[in-house]
């Protein structure tokens, strides 16, 4: 049997001596979080980017009810678990109320600068949205939630057609439109038990059921019912799965190849201007910022490299240099 747990035991991080670095991940219930696609502030990643560079292999369905509250009208049945793994496409599997999904990827996702992964659903607009849980595992058993959060109101029930606010979820699948990836920082998770966010083979996608009845309702990490449209008791009914994309992995991120590599980054931090030296002809220079989106990119004709600082936003940048099959990451700061 699977395992899930979540990482909401304050008290033994305290015991261990890392409050400050709890305090990073408590969210404020009242919180605002990032826009729908397109908008400033936004999470959202498009499916075409170049920050993703895997997809899942394989998936694993356990379809749910088309209507909790009513199982005598069977199970969703609309797509297949292959529409689920590759490109996102728009070509969905339907999980049903509480429904699931398993995918496996031969190549282990790893906690990289920035985002990880993304996943993505089929919303046809930024308002009608169908939400899931995420949960990540090492093994296939043992599997670990991300901290979740709907702050949507619980007093009225979403009707089948009804709307929400995109500001008002965190780490929750299906906050963005399709074509948009949701996001998910493994380093989220790093001081989690039987996980290790180095060695990612496998994600779980599970289906949010939107009901305010005690008796089917789903809860965010905080405690709070999450509300959103239901019944949907057509063949379609729950989150509608399209892909996850992979952000970093461990062949691509390939930590362990970089180790005799000299490069020289100059001023760390730095203001005006960014300076790189040694580093082999032709190679690529990137610049993302923590939301893994791309805010600079240019090629080296030369060996040394320098940036003007007035081109690049403030805070805390991730670095990446390309040069034929290697890529090496690294974070800069920006005053």
């Amino acid at each position: 049997m699977n395992r899930s747990t979540t990482i909401n035991n304050i008290g033994r991080f305290l015991f261990m001596g890392i409050a400050p670095i709890l305090l990073l991940f408590q969210i404020p219930a009242s919180a605002q979080f990032a826009p729908p696609a397109g908008q400033v502030g936004s999470t959202a990643i498009k499916a075409d980017s170049s920050i993703f560079v895997n997809w899942a292999d394989s998936c694993l369905i356990n379809r749910g009810f088309v209507d909790m509250s009513n199982a005598s009208l069977g199970l969703a049945t609309y797509g297949s678990d292959s529409s689920a793994y590759g490109f996102a496409d728009k070509g969905v599997v339907s999980l049903g109320d509480g429904g699931s999904a398993i995918l496996y990827f031969s190549t282990p996702i790893v906690d990289g600068p920035g985002n990880d992964f993304a996943v993505f659903e089929n919303s046809f607009n930024d308002d009608f949205l169908e939400l899931a849980f995420v949960e990540v595992s090492s093994d296939g058993v043992d599997f670990v939630g991300f901290p979740s959060v709907s702050n949507t109101q619980t007093v009225e029930q979403i009707a089948t057609f009804g709307t929400l606010d995109a500001t008002k979820l965190y780490n929750m699948a299906g906050k963005y439109r399709g074509g948009y990836g949701t996001p998910f920082d493994l380093n989220e998770l790093q001081y989690s038990d039987d996980l290790d966010v180095q060695n990612i083979r496998y994600i779980k996608i599970v289906d949010v059921v939107g009901s305010l009845a005690d008796a089917y309702a789903s809860h965010d990490s905080q405690g709070n019912k999450i509300n959103d449209p239901w019944p949907t008791p057509f063949e379609s009914s729950g989150f509608d799965l399209d892909a996850v994309g992979i952000i970093n992995d461990v062949e691509h991120l390939a930590v362990d190849k970089i180790s005799g590599q000299e490069i020289i980054i100059y001023p760390v931090p730095f203001t005006n201007v960014l300076n790189i030296g040694k580093i082999e002809r032709n190679s690529v220079i990137s610049i993302f910022d923590l939301n893994s989106r791309l805010v600079y990119s240019s090629k080296c004709a030369d060996s040394n490299f320098s940036l003007s600082g007035s081109s690049l936003p403030k805070g805390l940048l991730i670095l990446r240099i390309e040069s034929g099959s290697l890529l090496i990451y690294k974070r800069i700061l920006h005053k």
